[in-house]
Order: structure tokens, then sequence, then C-alpha cells
């Protein structure tokens, strides 16, 4: 090989590692951009409700608590915060959880939601509110049957060889399986009850407390340095199981660690929110859109777009009627079945 030769292979390399950093570049640039959106709904979102509070109020409670009067002090700190907080964790529990889910099943349109967890979720809830179990009651069976509608996907899958179509198969399959059953709880139910049962069912923040957030927000940062862990075996999964299992990923064993942990972030999010679908299901495709495939970035870019959206939300859901908080699940079914269409027509475009 001559001197030329291997001058003209370094600078192919050189050139080839400058293009790769610059896309890193640009990738965390996205997510400092997201960062700053969610900070600034955040804000926004502690500012909006029946009293309006300007932005210098807000601000100067959430740094000098002492210093401001003790009605925006109540307002700030323990009525609108906390559900302002939990908007956020919430939504990158379930943009992390949809991204992961999408990639280990190979399929767009798989969500947390979409294969029948929420679905789990409500019909646990629901009969935890027939069963007059109370509050924490109500939290534990959501939690349990959310997990319970994992467990049941990756163990048909896994009948099937871990086959992806059949766990998606199986999925929409409990889906309408636990609706059916919620129906039948719903028609023996007491009108109270049914009551409960709709408004919980529709998904709502307005039940954070502190220590929900807290438990939600611990969660959340266990989980997701695992998922992150991963994020290398995740990509060679978009190369297809057979070639993830020749670079030496057990791919059966790193799909149950994924399945499990998505349903941690899925069931404690459901469990004291109720089901708030769409944000696992277009937090990804905006990712997608943003970054690309390589997982390092887009499951935490994932994470940042079902923050910033469901922070958004909760933002609207007090702003369509004045002093009226719309339950947050109704807000995010508005905005993602027009952002499902816009997603099935470019897909068609596309083809």
């Amino acid at each position: 090989m001559t001197k030329n030769a291997v001058q003209g292979m370094g600078a192919a390399g050189n050139t080839g590692a400058s293009i790769y950093r610059n896309q890193n570049r640009k990738k965390y640039v996205v997510l400092a951009i997201l960062f700053v959106v969610c900070v600034a709904s955040l804000i926004v979102d502690v500012m909006t409700g029946a009293a309006m509070l300007p932005v210098g109020d807000v601000l100067a409670c959430l740094f000098r608590r002492n210093a401001a009067p003790a009605t925006t002090q109540v307002i700030v700190w323990e009525m609108r915060l906390p559900i302002a907080l939990m908007a956020l964790v919430v939504g990158f529990a379930l943009g992390s959880s949809g991204a992961v889910i999408q990639t280990i099943l190979h399929n767009p349109l798989a969500s947390p939601y979409t294969l029948g967890v929420g679905a789990g979720a409500s019909f646990g809830a629901s009969l935890a509110i027939v069963l007059g179990l109370g509050e924490a009651g109500i939290c534990a069976c959501a939690f349990a049957f959310a997990m319970l509608i994992c467990l049941l996907i990756y163990c048909m899958g896994r009948l099937r060889s871990m086959n992806t179509n059949s766990m998606v198969l199986a999925g929409i399959a409990l889906l309408f399986l636990f609706q059916a059953l919620l129906a039948l709880i719903q028609y023996g139910a007491s009108e109270s009850q049914n009551q409960s049962i709709v408004f919980w069912s529709f998904g709502s923040l307005q039940r954070t407390t502190w220590p929900r957030l807290a438990i939600t927000a611990a969660t959340v940062a266990v989980v997701f340095p695992l998922l992150m862990k991963d994020s290398w075996k995740y990509t060679a999964l978009l190369m297809g199981d057979e070639k993830a299992e020749s670079l030496g990923i057990r791919v059966n064993r790193l799909k149950l660690k994924a399945f499990f942990l998505i349903s941690l972030l899925s069931a404690v999010s459901v469990c004291f929110t109720g089901t708030i679908g769409f944000i696992g299901l277009a937090g990804p495709h905006i990712a997608r859109m943003l970054a690309g495939e390589d997982q390092r970035f887009y499951i935490p870019v994932s994470a940042a777009c079902g923050m910033a959206l469901l922070s958004i939300a909760s933002i609207l859901s007090k702003l369509i009627v004045p002093g009226t908080i719309f339950p947050i699940g109704i807000i995010t079914s508005i905005i993602g079945v027009p952002f499902f269409f816009a997603l099935v027509m470019r897909g068609k475009g596309g083809r």
C-alpha cells in the first residue's frame, strides 16, 4: 500500500470521526433545548390556574419561599408545584418506556398503553373502588394489574420464542379483555362508584401529593440508569435479534429485563395518575425525528419529549375553560389523535 493511499485512508477516517462528533453535538443541543422547554413549561404550569400568578412572584416564591406572601406559598408549594413536577416525572417515565418498548418489539406503534397496561391498571383501580379498598388500595391494585399485563405479554411471547408480532397481538388482546372486564365492573357498580371509576380512568394529575411524587421520582431515578446501561444493546437489536445474538447479546434475557423495568415505570405512573395515553407513543416518534435511532440519545430525547408534551398538556388542561381543570388524559388524547393521523399520512407519503 502506497504512502498516499495510507494518508487518504487516514483523512477519510478523520472526516468520518468529525461527522460523527458533529452529529453527537447536534443531539446534545437538542437535549439542551428540550431541557429549557421543560423548565419553561414547568414555570408556566405553576403560573396558570384559577388564580393566575405573575412570573416574578412564582420565581420569587420558588427561590425565596419565606419572602413570598403566605397565600402565594400555599398556591405554589402545596397546590401547583407538586402537580407540575409530577407532569414532568410521569412524562419522563412514559416517554422513556415507550422508546424502549418500541425498540425491543420492533414496532413503532407499541407503547405501554397500546399494549394494554393502562387498561389493566384501570381494571385494577376500578376493582378496588367497587370493593371499597380506599386510596392506597386503588393505587396498589392499579400497580399490580399493570405489572400483571406486562408479565402476561412477556409469557405469551415467550411461548412463541419471543416473536415480537405475537407479543404485540397478545397486548392488543389483553387490552380488549380488560376493557370488557372494566365495562362489566361498571355495569354492576353503583352511580357514585361509576363516577369515581370514570374520573380515575380519564387520567388526572390532581391527586398528586409530595409523597406520591417522591415515590414516582425515586422509581424513575432508579430505573432509568438501568435502561441507559443497556442502550448499546438496544441499538444492536435494531439490526434484528439474530444479529444481536451474534454480537454476544442474550436477547431473551435483555427483553425480560427491559419488560420488567418498563413495567415498573408504567405501573408507578398509572397507579397515581390514571390512564394518560399517547405520551408513550408520540414522545418516541418525535425523538426519532430529532435524534435518530442511536439509543444513547434516542431514549433520553424520548424522555425529554414526554416531559415537554405532558407538561404542555397540563397547562392546556387549565386554559381551555378558565377556572376549570380538565382531566389530562382527555387533553393528551385530543393532542395525540391528530398526531397519530399525521404519522400515518407521513408514513403513507414515505412509501
